[in-house]
This record gives C-alpha cells, structure tokens and sequence, in this order.
C-alpha cells in the first residue's frame, strides 16, 4: 500500500513541476523575451525538414482510406462517396491525430535528446553561469516554433491525403475526376476544418511542453538522454490520443 502511495505522491509532484515549468515559459511569453531568430531556425528544422515525411505519410494514409472504403461502399453501389468518407475523415481527425504522431517521433524526440544531452554535459548549468536563463534561451523558441509549426504541417498533411485519396478514386475506382472534387468540396465545410485544425495547437503545445520538460529532467548521462527521449514520446503520444478524445467531444457538442 505504502508503495503505491509513492509512486502516486511522486506522480503529484511530478504534474506539478512541470506546470511551474509550462508557467515559466508562459511568462517569458507575455513578456515578449521571445529570441524570433531562435524561432525562424526552430521553424526550419521542425517544419521545413518534416515536410517529406508528413507528406509521405499523409499520401498513403489517404490513398488507403479510399482503398478500404471503396471495398465497403461499392458492395451498396455508392462509391462516389468515397470522396467525401476520405475528406472528412482526413480533416476532422486523421491528419490532426497522425501528422501529431509523425511530429512527435521526430520532432519532439530530438528536442528531447537535444536538450537532454545539454543537461548531462552540463551546458545547462554554463548557460545559467553566463547570466541566461535556458529557458528563455532554449526552450521558448522551440515551444513557440512548435505552436506555429504544426497547423500548417496538418493543413499540408489534410491536402496532400486528399490528394492521395483522389488518385485512388478516380484512377483505381473508375471515379470521375469532376465528380471527386465536386464530392469533396461539397462534403467539407468550415467546422469539419476548424474542428480538425483547432485541435493542432493543443497537440503543439502538449508535446513540445512535454518533450522540453523531460529534457530539463534527463540525467544519468547518454543513457539517460535515450531514456528521457523515450518516455517523452511515449508520454506525448498519450497525451494527444487521450486529449483528442475530450476536445473532439467539445467540439461536437457545441459545433456538431
């Protein structure tokens, strides 16, 4: 009894220094000590250099969903709703939740293992030495390059899987071309996008709070750092499949 105790007054205080560490960094935020050239190099190797990979996926997740759909829906002689199925689904919560995941294992494991490996050489400790504060220096311009980045890693990931899955419907299920678009841009409206897209910055901030945290934690050297990196991206993963839930359920209670 005693040892689950621990662990839950651990986990307690756990929660709550890495609130004091979110807050830390909401401070320098209203403050307005945010380093931008930091920021504009954070953007390039977060966004810019996860642009193939995003698209990648997103193409085959697209292309997929309308192979599987087209199986199920042409048995009940409707595969021109193929478009709208993949559209939907792409939008309201595929691109949202997969381009979060694809963002998490290379994006926030290496702020993880960046920041870790800082930790362990000590180059933490330096930068307070020097009179700068690391999370200011450090931290900030990732958190806020991850806020700006991601939204637009989802609406490339929402267009190109569509894309994929038009490529499946007209040239694999014998659709016509002006039939998909027609079906897709009828099927998509404004709340279908903004429920899907206002759910990004949620995951942006949880995983970039959660892989800068656990990199301000790491210890125990080079082992550590792999460690730490692991469970960053463990953790983020849970956190976005599990907050998706609650803000999907928001969302379709007062948007539908």
């Amino acid at each position: 009894m005693s040892f689950i105790f621990n662990h839950f007054i651990k986990f307690i205080a756990g929660v709550g220094e890495a609130l004091f560490f979110l807050l830390d960094v909401v401070k320098y935020i209203i403050l307005g000590r945010i380093r931008w050239s930091e920021v504009l190099k954070q953007i390039f190797e977060q966004g810019i250099q996860s642009v193939v990979i995003i698209c990648l996926t997103s193409m085959a997740s697209g292309a997929v969903l309308a192979l599987q759909s087209y199986v199920m829906l042409n048995r009940f002689g409707s595969k021109e709703l193929v478009a709208q199925l993949v559209a939907l689904s792409l939008v309201r919560e595929l691109s949202p939740v997969f381009s979060s995941f694809v963002f998490t294992g290379k994006v926030g494991a290496r702020i993880t293992a960046e920041l870790g490996t800082m930790k362990v050489n000590d180059q933490l400790t330096a930068t307070r030495a020097m009179g700068v504060d690391p999370v200011e220096f450090l931290v900030v311009p990732r958190m806020v390059a991850c806020f700006l980045v991601l939204p637009g890693l989802v609406v490339l990931s929402e267009v190109v899987g569509i894309w994929g899955g038009y490529m499946v419907g007209v040239y694999s299920a014998g659709i016509s071309s002006s039939t998909y678009i027609h079906q897709t841009l009828s099927a998509v409206g404004m709340v279908d996008f903004f429920s899907g897209f206002t759910k990004t910055f949620l995951f942006a901030l949880l995983i970039s709070w959660v892989a800068c945290y656990q990199g301000f934690k790491t210890s125990g050297g080079s082992l550590g750092v792999g460690q730490y990196t692991t469970k960053a991206v463990a953790l983020s993963y849970i956190l976005v499949v599990v907050s998706n839930v609650f803000v999907t359920k928001i969302i379709l209670v007062f948007w539908g």
